[in-house]
């Protein structure tokens, strides 16, 4: 079942870009003059969070990533309107900086990290440690030490080397609040690269061949370690409720299964994230409130069948919370024309982007900051790294006049492109600025050759 977004996202005006892709706030100037407003003109301006597209390209230089703050902060408010009675983390994979960190924690959110260097910008941002939650598949003793000295609330292990390593680190005096990762052998998710749910990747334990189960056991005989609840992580970019279900029960089947055996009443489950959110106009996002009503209908009447008490439920929305309110903007370096394309290349690309390299996906860029004088015109968007694989974008509409110079605009941007980019060619990583009630502000700088010299230290 699809659904529409969260409620409290408001529509955008006539003839703007759809709202579903664009943020909230995302307006078109009513300085520039009129024009038809469809994908791909290319006709006006864009201001996001009252901040001109243009004008940010400007003053910050490209490609540049703007991140509406109001956007955020909604997504986050969306999220525990839906589930007033669960735990929201925000899955800091999707993109982290501490005004990020921030902004989440001051919305009521906890914090999901996979390494000590999350963990460590988390912690310096001044989110609590008890509403942080370090995951991962292969956890360095450096995670597992940092999470113990730090004090977070809860590791999710995902492995039996992990039981026994962690148990060693927790001091006697303590005891530390982990779940078990368990694989529900539920497939959901956009690309194979991204399904999570299954028996044969690397993420989880296995409830088909007993895995989850030993591990249980394995925990439930270390008296530094406190089992509190069982974690699973299906997919992502999944658009519908029902693999959540699916997931649910067969969770909390083994729940019941570990009652049986050990007299344990787990107290939570976590059921991931994943939620898709649309990167083209047509495109369905998965709306919380439909998702809390689906799950928690199925976690009653299992538990209910089960005669277990209904475990509080925690959810990690990371891409849903900071993707839609992201838009990187690039500058058209030269366009060539071939018999059977038109590519367009931009001063970006995999670097900041490498998600169309590895998952195929698509986007909906538009041309802004001047009057188009031609009809859109099939063009496939290219970055400057030497790879031919290295299209942001492929076969969408632009106007039929692109040049250099021109400005291209990338909505949905703010999830996985600068925490998966790199300095590929030595193309320095492009800077991140918040947009506010007509402000702009700098969260993260654009980086320099400097920055890069400074880890070459041989002669």
């Amino acid at each position: 079942m699809h659904a529409s977004p969260p409620a409290t996202l408001s529509a955008a005006p006539a003839g703007a870009p759809a709202p579903a892709v664009w943020p909230a706030s995302t307006r078109l100037s009513a300085t520039s003059g009129e024009g038809t407003g469809d994908e791909g003109s290319g006709d006006r301006d864009i201001t996001v969070g009252g901040v001109s597209l243009v004008e940010a390209a400007d003053r910050f230089g490209t490609p540049l990533y703007v991140l509406d703050e109001a956007e955020v902060r909604d997504r986050c408010r969306a999220y525990r309107a839906a589930f007033p009675d669960a735990d929201i983390l925000y899955a800091a994979k999707a993109f982290l900086c501490r005004a990020v960190a921030r902004w989440v924690t001051e919305e009521g959110l906890g914090l999901d990290v996979c390494s000590a260097g999350e963990l460590g910008l988390a912690f310096a941002a001044g989110v609590p440690a008890e509403r942080i939650v370090l995951h991962g598949n292969a956890k360095s003793p450096e995670d597992l030490h940092t999470a113990v000295r730090l004090g977070v609330g809860l590791i999710v292990l995902d492995g039996m080397s992990e039981i026994a390593r962690l148990a060693a680190i927790v001091p006697p005096t303590d005891r530390q609040q982990v779940m078990v990762r368990v694989a529900p052998g539920v497939q959901a998710g956009g690309h194979p690269a991204v399904r999570t749910g299954t028996d044969d990747q690397k993420f989880g334990l296995s409830i088909t061949d007993g895995s989850a189960q030993h591990a249980v056991e394995r925990i439930v005989g270390r008296p530094r370690l406190e089992l509190v609840g069982l974690h699973c992580h299906i997919g992502s970019q999944i658009p519908a409720a029902g693999p959540y279900v699916a997931a649910v029960r067969r969770m909390v089947g083994l729940m019941a299964r570990i009652h049986r055996r050990h007299g344990l009443e787990l107290g939570r489950l976590d059921i991931g994230g994943g939620h898709a959110i649309a990167y083209r106009p047509g495109e369905q996002p998965l709306d919380p409130r439909a998702l809390a009503d689906r799950v928690r209908t199925e976690l009653a009447a299992g538990c209910a069948r089960a005669g277990l008490p209904v475990p509080r439920l925690t959810l990690e929305p990371g891409r849903a919370i900071v993707g839609p309110a992201g838009v990187a903007v690039y500058r058209v370096l030269s366009v060539k024309r071939t018999p059977g394309r038109t590519f367009v290349a931009v001063d970006g690309g995999m670097g900041d982007n490498p998600r169309p390299a590895l998952y195929g996906v698509r986007y909906a860029p538009r041309l802004v900051g001047r009057r188009a004088t031609a009809a859109p015109a099939p063009a496939t968007v290219v970055g400057r790294h030497c790879e031919a694989g290295d299209i942001l974008a492929d076969r969408v509409p632009l106007p039929g006049d692109v040049r250099p110079g021109d400005l291209v605009a990338v909505p949905a941007a703010g999830a996985y492109h600068l925490s998966m980019a790199s300095d590929y060619n030595l193309v320095g990583r492009p800077p991140v600025i918040a947009v506010r009630d007509g402000a702009a502000r700098v969260l993260v700088r654009r980086e320099s050759l400097a920055d890069m010299s400074l880890r070459d230290v041989g002669l």
